[in-house]
């Protein structure tokens, strides 16, 4: 069977039924970041990530926002779980071809989000590639009574999502901002259920969510926030790469973050039994069941 047919999620899951863990291992593959021991009070978080030309960016986009957008997106995937990111490792296949300049601007957007968020890059590995590929791996920590996974959603929660979801193309995907401050407050100040980034899309994204927790969730349309680059709402259910915080929470702390006033934390439905699925109540009211899509590499 070619890799094609079986697609990236049939993948991972054949992936997941091999692959074994010790006690050591709080949680593997499954969430944004694997979850390990680490001392009495705090749980280490493991991720990684890989970005490839003309697949994540283009050509001829800005070398310092690649670089940038290659620390951001594992950054976004710490934030998911509630964590800070400590340390990074960086290993790049580049082309001998390519200028210094080019790979000196490519660093500095490395460093310079790293050192934003009081991140240490600590070294990596180096190859001849025709084409630019970047993988980054995070080491970060979390408290154990702030960990956030994907599997914690409960029915009645209320779905919520920061920012604006859509037009992430017209360079949102290379500039966007890891929403780590945002989930340390949210960890700090409220009990949250469940959370995941939204990488592949809203729909895609809370598919993991509802799977992982076995339930279904309602999303009205009147309530997702679209950015002005969206281009419609089909555009942010499904487009991906804005690396937004999704996020469930009881009805009672979802009344405590609306008291806060806080904009940037916007519901948009309610976690519901599983035998629902996932289903949109559009403007005129009317109930349409969701296709679970979004982006995928095959």
């Amino acid at each position: 069977m070619q890799l094609s047919k079986l697609g990236e999620f049939g993948l991972i899951r054949k992936i997941r039924s091999i692959i074994k863990t010790d006690s050591s291992v709080i949680k593997g593959s499954g969430d944004d970041c694997a979850v390990l021991r680490l001392d009495r009070a705090n749980y280490q978080l493991f991720c990684c990530d890989m970005l490839i030309e003309g697949v994540d960016f283009k050509p001829t986009d800005d070398p310092y926002l690649i670089g940038r957008k290659a620390i951001a997106i594992s950054l976004s995937d710490i934030a998911a779980c509630g964590g800070i990111p400590r340390y990074c490792l960086v290993s790049v296949g580049i082309s001998p071809k390519k200028t210094l300049v080019f790979f000196q601007d490519l660093l500095r957007g490395m460093l310079d989000i790293a050192k934003r968020y009081r991140m240490n890059l600590v070294g990596g590995d180096l190859t001849r590639s025709d084409k630019l590929i970047i993988d980054v791996s995070i080491l970060g920590k979390v408290e154990k009574k702030n960990l956030l996974l994907r599997s914690g959603a409960k029915t009645g929660d209320i779905i919520f999502v920061t920012g604006t979801l859509g037009g992430s193309i017209f360079r949102k995907h290379l500039e966007f901002i890891p929403r780590i401050k945002e989930a340390r407050f949210l960890v700090r100040n409220f009990k949250i259920n469940s959370m995941i980034d939204i990488s592949d899309g809203l729909v895609q994204d809370l598919s993991h969510i509802l799977e992982e927790s076995k339930r279904g969730a309602i999303i009205y349309e009147e309530l997702i926030p679209l950015s002005k680059e969206a281009r419609d709402l089909e555009d942010a259910l499904y487009s991906g790469e804005d690396f937004e915080l999704l996020f469930t929470v009881s009805i009672s702390e979802a009344k405590k973050i609306y008291r806060k006033k806080i904009k940037l934390f916007k519901p948009i439905g309610e976690i519901v039994d599983k035998n629902y699925g996932l289903r949109l109540i559009d403007k005129q009211g009317k109930t349409k069941i969701i296709k679970i899509k979004g982006f995928r590499h095959f």
